[in-house]
């Protein structure tokens, strides 16, 4: 370093000496304004003031969501009109027991991918999640497939219920308004949409065991249904066929790591959100679904309407049971509220995403813009619009687009979560081949690398077996577009990528761990913080 810039520093205090510069010693200009200069020989770093200047740092999004908001962002992640709407019907296609065997599957591969997920957003909690790992940690061309998939997701929250175009403008521009003010409102709405969504879920679980048991209703039932007329419908593929609408129904979940950016203390939300995953996907799935199917059998025939109606859902049909006939509003409540709930939980990562492209290099710069509450403005307008269009074609079009456009968003989905667990391994293999300390990661992933390997394996099943149909009884060329159109654009987008960009895996030991990741005095921190609470809000933590 030449000697005049071994002289500089800045001096708020009269113990050090101003030396007056020389052709030889230039001036530091910082905002328009002289800085004088000083010489060093005579000041120890001890009599520096900590008060010196600091370069302008890149505008970051604002860490407004607490350990509440967190917690209920990941529940109401699980909790959505495919558990209200949908489960019905998967009874009737695998029956109670295929049904509960599918939930299973899928809630264990969901948990591994959480806990995946979890290990890498808490050590570098970063804007773009596990997409941004995929351009870190292997190959920018992933990262670039992965971002747009997870981008085009936003589409997923008009399928279950599509209103008129005034209301779904209504409810549009009030999601846009949500996501413009800022995450801490974002946070806070969720965190009561969920509490909402929780808490009835929790009356049907009661309702339901008393009209099982016997205690609401003229029967005792029990397991009547499970013998007549049986607990299985079509086999291994009536379970398939709910193996797949049963991970749509569990999309939203990843939303947790992609929070991490703008959460006040990831290296404890965001790990105890991962850590309770697993219980709440037993609490508010598997209990769920086992209970439907004790008191409704599998022939219902309201338990196959597909068309949305809250009056035929499954959870309608056992408040009826119950004799609660206001059932039907209950749920067209609880609908309305879901789907706000994902608009907005969507609008969010969408937008979130772009601004990873953004700072990836991928999409234009002012898309990673911030407004002065910390929100990606450009990035949400942007994601509103293609929403906006979205609902106005699924309205105005009579043909097969926008069933073409669901296919896109569902297998999207499943690409995100493969992409997950294949970033983990490489993140793993990277942190291992440098040499670093297992030490150092706030949170480990269970049982690496099974969770990955089954989180891979499942994925992939469900990604390439979800269109067996168009294969029997003969082939069917429209429903075999459908069901694999979703993979065409992410091929594209990943080789187009590789042709345009001509980019390379990363290599083990050049992979950057350092940019964006947590430090010991952050980890420490948090401990701290932890340690003053009363016992009662550590339980409660740990329960929540």
């Amino acid at each position: 370093m030449p000697d005049s810039d071994q002289k500089m520093i800045q001096a708020e205090q009269g113990n050090i000496r101003p030396m007056t510069p020389n052709n030889n010693d230039p001036m530091r200009v910082f905002d328009n304004e002289k800085v004088e200069i000083y010489d060093q020989s005579h000041v120890s770093f001890e009599s520096i003031p900590s008060r010196s200047y600091t370069a302008p740092t890149e505008p970051k999004p604002h860490r407004g969501l607490n350990a509440r908001h967190i917690q209920m962002i990941s529940l109401g992640g699980c909790i959505g009109t495919g558990l209200f709407l949908n489960s019905g019907q998967n009874i009737s296609e695998a029956g109670p027991a295929g049904a509960l065997i599918a939930y299973c599957v899928i809630g264990l591969m969901v948990y591994c991918l959480m806990t995946c997920l979890g290990e890498m957003s808490t050590y570098m909690p970063v804007s773009g999640s596990f997409n941004h790992y995929a351009t870190r940690f292997v190959d920018p061309a992933l990262g670039f497939a992965l971002e747009i998939s997870a981008a085009a997701t936003i589409i997923n929250w008009w399928k279950p219920v599509m209103p008129d175009p005034a209301w779904s403008t209504i409810f549009m521009l009030l999601v846009l308004a949500i996501n413009l003010v800022g995450v801490k409102l974002y946070g806070e709405l969720e965190y009561w949409f969920a509490l909402l969504k929780i808490l009835i879920v929790i009356v049907f679980i009661i309702i339901a065991l008393c009209v099982t048991t016997g205690g609401l209703g003229d029967q005792v039932i029990g397991f009547k249904y499970w013998s007549d007329p049986g607990a299985f419908v079509n086999g291994g593929l009536g379970t398939l066929n709910v193996l797949l609408s049963a991970g749509f129904s569990f999309m939203g979940t990843e939303i947790v790591g992609i929070t991490a950016s703008e959460a006040k203390n990831p290296t404890k939300t965001v790990p105890r959100a991962i850590r309770n995953t697993f219980w709440r996907i037993i609490f508010f799935y598997i209990i769920t679904i086992f209970l439907l199917g004790m008191c409704l059998p599998y022939n219902n025939p309201n338990l196959a309407d597909s068309n949305g109606d809250p009056g035929t859902a499954s959870f309608t049909l056992v408040f009826s049971l119950a004799g609660i006939e206001v059932g039907a509003h209950i749920i067209n409540a609880v609908i309305l509220v879901s789907v706000l709930s994902a608009a907005n939980s969507s609008l969010y990562t969408c937008s979130r995403t772009l601004l990873g492209l953004a700072k990836d290099g991928n999409a234009p710069r002012f898309m990673g813009n911030l407004n002065r509450w910390g929100a990606p403005y450009w990035a949400v307008i942007i994601s509103s619009i293609i929403g906006f269009l979205c609902v106005f074609v699924s309205i105005y079009s009579a043909s097969v687009a926008f069933v073409w456009f669901l296919s896109v968003t569902a297998v999207s989905g499943f690409i995100s979560w493969w992409g997950i667990a294949v970033v983990h391994i490489r993140f793993r293999r990277a942190f291992k081949a440098q040499g670093r300390s297992m030490e150092d990661l706030p949170y480990k992933a269970f049982c690496y690398p099974w969770t990955s390997i089954i989180a891979i394996a499942l994925t992939t099943f469900v990604i390439f077996g979800q269109g067996y149909t168009s294969f029997t009884p003969t082939f069917d060329a429209v429903n075999f577009v459908t069901a694999y159109i979703g993979l065409v654009p992410v091929a594209v987008w990943y080789i187009g990528y590789k042709i345009i960009r001509k980019s390379k895996l990363v290599p083990l030991k050049e992979v950057d761990f350092d940019t964006g990741r947590v430090t010991h005095l952050d980890i420490e921190k948090d401990k701290e913080m932890d340690e003053i609470l009363p016992w009662y809000r550590k339980a409660l933590s740990w329960i929540l």
